[in-house]
């Protein structure tokens, strides 16, 4: 089975999160593909992979400007997801930004199930105000949910 991680980042950081998962879950997932989020849409998810949607939030609680066109399609291009199977990641900063922490990953989840999608244990949020690092605790995370995704 091959993982998909779907990246929406402004700075980068869903996407250092994203690759050090690739880099460390090699073990438990040989083939796992990340891919920056620009200019996909729902079609994406008729693959047969196993997803992860890593995601961080800007402006009031927004999904980033690469991930519009995928969020759009959601609300836009509605169609019964019910075999997807996805986890998901949420950056944010609570610090900064305490009231719309994490929402842009909430908001994929929300849309996502609003389709009938699978989600996969519960959202993993990090707070970029916090002492651990979103790579570290993101793979940890990741490594864990792959132990109950694949069982």
């Amino acid at each position: 089975m091959q993982l998909k991680i779907l990246v929406g980042t402004v700075t980068g950081n869903a996407l250092s999160v994203a690759q050090a998962i690739q880099l460390s879950c090699t073990d438990l997932v040989a083939d796992i593909a990340v891919v920056p989020m620009d200019g996909l849409d729902i079609g994406v998810f008729d693959e047969d992979a196993l997803f992860l949607v890593c995601t961080s939030t800007t402006g009031a609680g927004d999904v980033p400007d690469n991930a519009q066109a995928l969020y759009a399609s959601l609300l836009n291009e509605p169609r019964y997801l019910g075999k997807l199977r996805y986890g998901l990641i949420a950056l944010g900063d609570a610090g900064a930004h305490a009231a719309t922490f994490v929402e842009g990953g909430l908001k994929f989840d929300a849309a996502l199930q609003d389709l009938g999608a699978q989600r996969i244990g519960e959202v993993f949020t990090h707070d970029a105000s916090g002492d651990e690092e979103a790579e570290t605790a993101g793979v940890d995370w990741c490594r864990a949910w792959l132990a109950h995704a694949l069982t």
